[in-house]
C-alpha cells in the first residue's frame, strides 16, 4: 500500500471502496432504523390531521344544519304563537262584545222594568192622591159649611 501525503478532502485510493460500502451500509441501516419509522409517523400524523380537518368540516356542516333547523323551528313556533295570540284576541273581542251586548240588554230590561214600576207607582200615587183629595175636600167642605155632607 502506498501512502500518499496529499491533503485533499477526498483521495481516490483503495479505501474509497471500503468507505463507499460502509456508507451504503450506513444509509441502509439509518433508512431502516430512522427514516422509515419517521416517515411512517409523519404519514400517520398527516392522516390524523386530515381526519381531524374532515371531522371539523363535517361538524361545522352539522352545526349549520342544526342552526338552520333551530331557526326554522323558531320561526314556526313564532308563527304559531302569533296565530294563537290572534285567536285569543279575537275570542276576547268577541266575548267583550257579547258581554257588552248582554249588559246593554240587561240595562234596557232593567230600565223598562223600572219605568213600568215607576208608572205603576205614579198610577197608584195618583189614585191615592185622588181619593185623599176627595176625602180632604169633603172634610174641608163639612168644616166650612159646618154640616155633614153625604157622598
Amino acid at each position: 500500500m502506498e501512502i500518499v501525503s496529499n491533503v485533499a478532502l477526498i483521495s481516490i485510493n483503495e479505501t474509497i471502496f471500503v468507505q463507499l460500502i460502509s456508507f451504503l451500509i450506513f444509509l441502509f441501516v439509518i433508512n431502516r432504523i430512522m427514516f422509515r419509522p419517521l416517515r411512517g409517523v409523519m404519514n400517520e400524523r398527516d392522516s390524523y390531521l386530515t381526519n381531524i380537518e374532515n371531522e371539523l368540516t363535517d361538524a361545522a356542516m352539522e352545526l349549520d344544519k342544526i342552526n338552520n333547523r333551530i331557526l326554522t323551528q323558531e320561526r314556526e313556533v313564532m308563527e304559531a304563537a302569533h296565530k294563537i295570540k290572534a285567536e285569543i284576541e279575537a275570542n276576547g273581542t268577541t266575548a267583550a262584545v257579547e258581554i257588552f251586548n248582554s249588559t246593554r240588554d240587561e240595562i234596557d230590561t232593567l230600565k223598562k222594568n223600572t219605568e213600568k214600576d215607576v208608572a205603576d207607582m205614579l198610577t197608584k200615587a195618583r189614585e191615592h192622591i185622588l181619593t185623599e183629595s176627595e176625602y180632604l175636600s169633603i172634610s174641608i167642605m163639612e168644616k166650612v159649611l159646618d154640616r155633614r155632607l153625604i157622598s
